[in-house]
C-alpha cells in the first residue's frame, strides 16, 4: 500500500475513503496506452468493449434517453504538464469493471462495496469515437445501476468485487474467464479507465512474478484502472484483475507541473492484479445458489 498524492487525493474528495486504499500506477517502457478507436485489432477492440465504467451516480442527469455526464478534465484536475498524453480528455470514470455474467459485473474490491452500491453506475462504451470527440454523455441503454455486491474481499492479498446490475447486459459478450493460472512472462493487456479517462487499451506488459493470491506485471495502469480486465494478450481471456501498483505521477520543478511516473519494463515495484480463479469461485457460488 502506498500514499497517494494530495493533488490527487483532492480531486477524488467525493469518492468514499476505500478509493484511497489501493491505486494502480505508472508508465513501465514505452507507453502502450491508446484508445479503443486505434485499436485495429478487431477481437481486441470486441473484448475491450465488454469493460465498463465505473461512475459516481451524482455526476449523471438524464434528459430522456441520454444521460449527460458532469467530469472535469485530465490535465487540468491533476495539474499535469501540457504534453502529458490525453491532457485534454475527460475523468469522469472513478474505476473500470467488466462483463462476467449476464447482469454480472466484476471489480476491485476496493471500488464498491455493499454500503456504497446505491450510488455506483456502470457505464459501456465510455470511449473517444475520435481523436476530437469526447464522451460527455451516454445513451440510456449503456448505463446499468448497481443492484447489489454478490461477492467481495478487500485483503492484502485478494481484492475483488462481484456486481450484480440493476437488468442483463445487452450488446456486450461476456467475457471468458482463464482456467489456468498465469506464468511469469506470459504476455498481458489490460482494459480500463486510467486516471477516469475514456477506454484505453494498454498491451505490451508480461507477468513478473506470482504471489499468493495475485500476480505482479509491468501494466501501464494508473489510479481509475482499479478494477480493469487483465487479458492474456495471445488467448484474450481475463486472467485477473487490475488492484494496485506504482505511483501515478511525480512532480517536474523545472515546469513546476506533474508528468507520468516513468519506470523501466524491470524496474519499480509493478502492478498487482487479483487472480481471476475468485470470480470464478463466486460465480460458481451464484449459480448454484
Amino acid at each position: 500500500m502506498k500514499w497517494i498524492s494530495f493533488f490527487l487525493l483532492t480531486s477524488l474528495m467525493f469518492l468514499n475513503s476505500a478509493f484511497s486504499v489501493y491505486k494502480p500506477k505508472v508508465i513501465y517502457g514505452k507507453d502502450h496506452r491508446a484508445d479503443l478507436y486505434q485499436i485495429e485489432d478487431q477481437v481486441v477492440a470486441k473484448v475491450s468493449r465488454s469493460t465498463a465504467a465505473m461512475v459516481p451516480k451524482s455526476i449523471l442527469t438524464k434528459i430522456g434517453t441520454i444521460y449527460q455526464m458532469t467530469s472535469g478534465l485530465f490535465g487540468r484536475d491533476n495539474r499535469l504538464c501540457s504534453t502529458e498524453l490525453f491532457y485534454n480528455q475527460p475523468n469522469a470514470a472513478v474505476c473500470s469493471a467488466f462483463l462476467v455474467g449476464p447482469d454480472l459485473l466484476a471489480t476491485a474490491g476496493h471500488c464498491i462495496s455493499t454500503e456504497d452500491c446505491d450510488r455506483r453506475a456502470f457505464i459501456f462504451n465510455y470511449s473517444m469515437k475520435n481523436e476530437v470527440e469526447m464522451p460527455t454523455q451516454a445513451l440510456e441503454e449503456d448505463v446499468y445501476f448497481c443492484k447489489a455486491v454478490i461477492k467481495r474481499e478487500l485483503t492484502s492479498q485478494q481484492d475483488y468485487s462481484l456486481v450484480q446490475l440493476d437488468r442483463p447486459v445487452r450488446g456486450h459478450d461476456i467475457l471468458k474467464l482463464a482456467q489456468a493460472e498465469v506464468q511469469v512472462n506470459d504476455p498481458l493487456l489490460v482494459v480500463g479507465h486510467p486516471s477516469g479517462l475514456p477506454t484505453k487499451v494498454a498491451g505490451g506488459a508480461q507477468v513478473r512474478s506470482q504471489k499468493p493470491g495475485y500476480f505482479v506485471a509491468n501494466l501501464d495502469t494508473y489510479g481509475g484502472n482499479s478494477g480493469s480486465a487483465v487479458f492474456n494478450a495471445e488467448t484474450l481471456e481475463v486472467t485477473g484483475i487490475l488492484v494496485r501498483g506504482e505511483q501515478d505521477f511525480v512532480y517536474d520543478r523545472a515546469r513546476k507541473c506533474y508528468k507520468s511516473n516513468q519506470c523501466s519494463d524491470s524496474g519499480c515495484r509493478g502492478e498487482d492484479v487479483t487472480n481471476i480463479s475468485y470470480i470464478s469461485q463466486a460465480l460458481a457460488t451464484t449459480y448454484l445458489e
